[in-house]
């Protein structure tokens, strides 16, 4: 077949298209599990990071044994209406494929995020078990507990890990690691400079209540609310308040308040 005929190059145009789209989907099946690997390597991190573990000086085996061994890391599913630990056998639950991320999109698993008179992270579905990262001293102590956190900023959904100290009331450290902010504005919930000014605010009040927020502006250390205050970002109102909103809504009574609650009560 002459192959500067219109058969012949429509032929050869099948074949590339054939032989590149099955070079593709091969390519795609087979880093699929080190894709995976490797956007869990990507979380684990992000939680030591908002624990305030220095994982610049670890290598990933080291960070991956960690979360093996519950002595050292505590991962549990909590049922955020109740504020307990799930029965995953009784939930029909696979801890290891569960993906709140997926369960927040599924009506079967996830509920409705209602205002409900207070400030919302600006979802309109939230999933109904997530889980709780519990980092342990060498005692086996709780040091701190790690919460996933998520909610609209201008452009886009942050997603992020906050930490709290061992009295649960005390912020350990925060991270962002998924958005889509504007690099130099809203981008700079990742300058470490800014997220370092989190560390030991107190996220509720006395009585228990959420008392914590981003700021338009600089904290004035003289006032009263200063320890419940961070620094607003320069240039980014509404990205501020949209990390304020969410963490308030996740430590409150619609997020994982009722299991902080119960942890201080204990």
């Amino acid at each position: 077949m002459n192959p500067n005929s219109i058969k012949g190059t429509l032929l050869v145009s099948v074949v590339l298209c054939v032989a590149c789209s099955l070079l593709v989907s091969s390519a795609a099946v087979l880093l699929r599990p080190m894709q995976e690997a490797n956007k869990k390597l990507d979380q684990q991190r992000n939680v030591l990071l908002a624990a305030g573990v220095d994982v610049d000086s670890m290598s990933s085996d080291e960070i991956v044994a960690m979360f093996n061994d519950e002595t050292k890391v505590e991962r549990v599913l909590i049922d955020l209406s109740t504020g307990e630990a799930v029965d995953v056998e009784a939930a029909g639950i696979d801890l290891a494929t569960y993906d709140p991320k997926k369960a927040a999109k599924n009506p079967e698993l996830s509920e409705r995020v209602h205002a409900g008179g207070g400030p919302t992270h600006g979802i309109s579905r939230r999933e109904k078990y997530a889980f709780v990262y519990q980092i342990k001293n060498e005692n086996g102590e709780i040091d701190k507990y790690v919460l996933p956190i998520y909610g609209k900023g201008l452009w886009s959904t942050l997603y992020g890990f906050i930490a709290l100290q061992g009295d649960v009331r005390s912020v350990g450290g925060v991270t962002f690691y998924e958005h889509k902010e504007t690099p130099g504005l809203g981008g700079e919930v990742d300058n470490p400079a800014w997220k370092a000014k989190w560390s030991n605010k107190q996220a509720f009040d006395e009585q228990g209540n959420v008392d914590f927020h981003v700021i338009k502006g600089t904290v004035d250390l003289n006032s009263a609310q200063a320890a419940h205050q961070v620094d607003g970002l320069s240039g980014a109102t509404i990205t501020s308040r949209g990390v304020s909103n969410m963490v308030q809504y996740w430590v409150g009574p619609d997020g994982f308040g009722k299991f902080l609650e119960k942890q201080r009560a204990q």
